[in-house]
């Protein structure tokens, strides 16, 4: 069998093509047949212009047909088999295919440990605004649109995005051009020799040749095991884990805002407990004072006065301490510095309280609900993808080429007047990597294994959440109702006690007693309905804080605008 000449295809696919004026240049074969003389550019021409060739003519292999007249594939019933293998193989994808686990084997339980207040579930979209309180609506919300974790969260979603588009690119063709311009002087010799139409003989230095190039360029990587399929299926499931995640971070901030806003408004109230605490004191005091002048009693009465009142004084330094902690952590979650809410939350307000009843559906909800939930699903299913793209790496992968390529020398007009052209196929399979490849397959299942262990253990800890939610807002209700009677019954002691003493019928330390266990009962009565409040805020958080479920969370266009959702 012999080769084929210099610049034949050898895939049967022409090289050449006749474009405009020029005519393509050919040579005789011993056969007296004339075949196309063309010469290739690119990276792989030298290995195709070598003198040994494979002749196609006739090949059993390939059922592909070349002739003196005949250029291009011809397709024969032998390439359909062929064919028909590279389809199937492009249809598979290796590695498991992921599916959403049931309840049972997630161990989600069909009813809640705790007795809550209502079963059936409720929207809590916007919940914030349930406490009736404005300012407290416009932290949160402030908070969801200026909060530089929530605008971390939507950069790692954007960012998700690309990763995803990066993946998906994998699926098409890469094309790339080239174009070159040279030119070819002699600097010295070269000299030519000349006979002018008189018969005269010259001698002229040889001129410079410009010559111009224009390559193109394309590869395609067939995907023929799903490893690129399997990687785009692991990008896309953590864009969307990204987007769960900026979910869970919104409402991690807003509850954080509503919490602090708690704790300002509870300093606040202990505050002006304390400080009609002091003012009382010092009344007692100015009374021992005078009864100790008159003789009435002795001085051991208006030294305990004293300390009564120092020790109310010195507990309203750290109250406001923690006061001026809170509202600074208020500006820096509505992303502003920390003392820029001074003003707004200078006057004191009532402590926010909400519902009495709030429905917490079934266990099997917060699967829907809870975004952190939500996310960790995904990251499973990333892990589980990521299989396929390790074991996708144990088969053969096939990649095409091919290039176009144009020259013209030395007038730029004619740079079309040729175009060659060539396809390449390679196959590479890995031969010996001493089980590299089969230990990233264990170490993708490993992962997938931890990853599910994850999910099953956020699943556990959103129901915690409930559960613990749950039994802090009946126990903060019963220490309410507790505190307000013991408030009541300590207010008319010490009214009682405060008229006894003055008239001589108690002594101070009676009076001292009672005064203590009114500023007790009424600093009991504020940390209730702070952690009253404070627990419903955390149920709500732990209901899934009132996103919108059905939608998943997906980045923007721009990169100043908050996430988009999508069904």
């Amino acid at each position: 069998m012999s080769s084929p000449a210099p610049g034949a295809d050898v895939l049967g696919l022409d090289r050449t093509a006749r474009v405009g004026r020029g005519a393509m240049p050919t040579s005789r074969r011993a056969d007296g047949a004339d075949v196309p003389n063309v010469r290739m550019y690119g990276p792989m021409a030298d290995q195709l212009h070598q003198p040994a060739r494979l002749a196609l003519r006739g090949s059993p292999n390939l059922g592909l047909e070349t002739g003196p007249r005949r250029f291009g594939m011809v397709a024969t019933d032998r390439a359909l088999p062929a064919l028909s293998c590279v389809v199937l193989l492009a249809s598979c994808a290796v590695g498991p295919d992921y599916h959403p686990r049931t309840t049972a084997e997630l161990g989600v339980p069909d009813q809640w440990s705790v007795s809550p207040v209502q079963v059936k579930g409720e929207d809590l979209t916007a919940w914030w605004r349930r406490f009736d309180d404005p300012v407290l609506g416009q932290l949160v919300e402030q908070a969801a649109a200026h909060n530089l974790d929530v605008a971390q969260a939507v950069a790692r979603l954007r960012q998700a995005r690309e990763q995803l588009v990066i993946a998906r690119s994998s699926l098409y063709p890469t094309l790339s051009g080239s174009a070159s311009a040279s030119r070819n002087q002699t600097l010295r010799g070269g000299r030519e020799m000349e006979v002018l139409p008189d018969g005269t003989v010259t001698t002229a230095t040889k001129s410079g040749v410009n010559t111009y190039a224009l390559g193109l360029d394309a590869a395609y990587q067939l995907d023929l095991f799903g490893g690129v399929r399997r990687s785009v299926e692991s990008a896309r499931a953590s864009y969307e884990g990204a987007g769960f995640d900026q979910a869970a971070t919104l409402i991690s901030v807003q509850s954080e805002t509503a919490r602090n806003y708690v704790l300002v408004r509870a300093a606040q109230a202990r505050l002006e407990n304390a400080r009609a605490s002091l003012a009382i004191q010092d009344d007692n005091l100015e009374i021992a004072g005078f009864r100790v002048q008159a003789g009435l009693v002795s001085s051991l009465d208006v030294e305990q006065a004293r300390a009564s009142r120092a020790q109310t004084a010195a507990s309203m330094a750290p109250i406001e301490q923690a006061y001026n902690a809170a509202v600074s952590r208020l500006g820096i979650l509505t992303g502003q510095a920390p003392g820029a809410l001074k003003a707004l939350l200078a006057a004191p307000r009532q402590i926010p309280t909400g519902p009495k009843a709030i429905g917490i559906g079934v266990p099997a909800n917060l699967l829907r609900e809870r975004p952190d939930v939500r996310s960790a699903e995904r990251a499973l299913g990333a892990a589980t993808a990521r299989i396929g793209v390790a074991e996708a790496q144990l088969y053969p992968n096939l990649s095409l080429a091919g290039v176009l390529n144009t020259d013209a020398a030395p007038a730029f007009g004619g740079l079309f007047d040729t175009i060659t052209g060539a396809v390449f196929a390679r196959i590479n399979q890995q031969i010996f990597d001493a089980g590299a490849r089969r230990a990233e397959v264990r170490s993708r299942r490993a992962a997938a294994d931890a990853a599910f262990s994850a999910y099953r253990a956020t699943i556990l800890t959103a129901l915690e959440d409930v559960e613990n939610a749950v039994v802090a807002l009946t126990t903060a209700e019963e220490r309410e109702r507790e505190f307000a009677i013991a408030y009541d019954a300590a207010r008319n002691s010490a009214l009682i006690a405060r008229s006894q003493y003055r008239t001589g019928l108690s002594d101070f330390l009676t009076l001292n007693t009672q005064e203590a266990a009114l500023v007790s009962a009424r600093d009991g009565l504020v940390q209730a309905r702070s952690d009253e409040a404070t627990a419903l805020i955390a149920l709500y958080v732990a209901l899934g804080g009132g996103w919108d479920s059905t939608t998943i969370p997906t980045a923007s266009s721009s990169a100043n605008s908050p996430p988009e959702t999508k069904p």
